[in-house]
């Protein structure tokens, strides 16, 4: 796809095969880096964590429509080990950095994975969820997409059925 077509938000296919498990890549979709993260067992077990959903602002993405209908649920995806978001924080629109590592960090005791804003303090999960108690308003964006196959995604287009 030339950068024309790019940048005037074309959809982009991404290839799964090509991220490894606890991985994420980046694409450009309407000028905006989107995030795909290839989950683990763990990070999704992780998500399940009474813990966590109890420093969570919106476990259930419920308070605004960040998100499709279609990914409205505990991981905010189609297939649960594939996270698509939109890299941008709700705060002032900076990228923040992935820490998908488990356990303690700088800012956390009892970190769970997920993303982490320096420049404010905000945190997410790995499924894009915001905490309590930070700059963050809501939880990440999930674009529109769907599943080609069981290998490949497209950005842009909504979901149409369940492979």
């Amino acid at each position: 796809m030339d950068a024309r077509a790019e940048a005037t938000g074309a959809n982009v296919k991404v290839d799964l095969n090509k991220i490894s498990p606890g991985f994420q890549t980046t694409v450009v979709w309407r000028k905006k880096p989107v995030w795909i993260m290839h989950r683990t067992e763990k990070m999704l077990r992780h998500l399940e964590d009474k813990s966590l959903l109890e420093r969570l602002r919106d476990p259930l993405s419920q308070a605004s429509s960040q998100q499709p209908d279609y990914v409205v649920n505990e991981t905010r995806s189609i297939h649960t080990e594939y996270f698509v978001a939109v890299g941008i924080c709700t705060h002032l629109g900076c990228s923040p950095s992935l820490f998908p590592n488990i356990g303690a960090t700088q800012f956390s005791k009892n970190w769970h994975g997920g993303y982490y804003y320096p420049c404010h303090g905000s945190l997410f999960d790995l499924a894009g969820r915001v905490y309590k108690n930070v700059p963050a308003p809501t939880n990440f964006v999930v674009p529109p997409y769907r599943f080609n196959t069981n290998s490949e995604i497209e950005i842009g287009v909504d979901q149409t059925s369940m492979l």
